[in-house]
């Protein structure tokens, strides 16, 4: 399912970067370390790194509801778990630049622009098991993260601080079984002859 959000995330970037912008830069799920750029990535790169991925529990819900099958049965399922996935969005400007800073804000304004047209993820570019589900997947960008400290982040990640956008998919994940309901279809009376009434 995560490899499916980030198929998905590469794809709305690919779709809403300006044309020209979109050919050039490379999308990438590494951290942002010490060592990034790897040698799988060239640059101009755009980096989402999850760093945390957590049940959302103001949507949890202990609701049930009753879904029809093809065949005409009937099945109770538990509502999905919803699941907070942040991403830390760098932007690495071309390398032998005499302003990088330059380059970088502005990938970086451009990321911001396309993230924040929507509210939630586009259902044509979903990937994979995202596609199927039924629930709209919200996102929220520019948003406080889960990081307590980005200063204490970058020094433990090694590299020099940056300027980054936090991005917040909520996810729905299907974790039950459904379960079959037996619908009564007809009503049977007893009518006992000796009390003169129904048993």
């Amino acid at each position: 399912m995560i490899e499916d959000l980030d198929k998905t995330l590469a794809a709305l970037l690919r779709r809403e970067l300006a044309p020209g912008l979109s050919e050039q830069v490379q999308v990438s799920f590494e951290a942002p370390d010490d060592r990034f750029p790897p040698q799988s990535v060239t640059t101009p790169a755009i980096d989402l790194f999850l760093y945390d991925v957590r049940e959302n529990l103001d949507l949890r819900s202990n609701d049930v509801f009753l879904g029809r099958d093809e065949d005409g049965s009937v099945h109770r399922q538990r509502m999905p778990v919803r699941v907070d996935a942040s991403y830390l969005i760098t932007a690495w400007p071309r390398e032998g630049l005499a302003n990088p800073a330059e380059d970088e804000h502005r990938l970086l304004g451009e990321v911001m622009r396309a993230l924040l047209r929507y509210r939630t993820l586009p259902h044509e570019l979903l990937r994979g098991s995202l596609a199927a589900g039924d629930l709209p997947l919200p996102v929220s960008a520019l948003q406080p993260g889960r990081l307590q400290s980005l200063g204490e982040f970058w020094q433990a990640m090694g590299g020099k601080p940056k300027a980054a956008i936090n991005y917040t998919v909520t996810l729905s994940v299907d974790v039950a079984m459904p379960e079959e309901v037996r619908l009564a279809t007809e009503r049977i009376f007893h009518f006992d002859a000796v009390l003169g009434r129904p048993a």
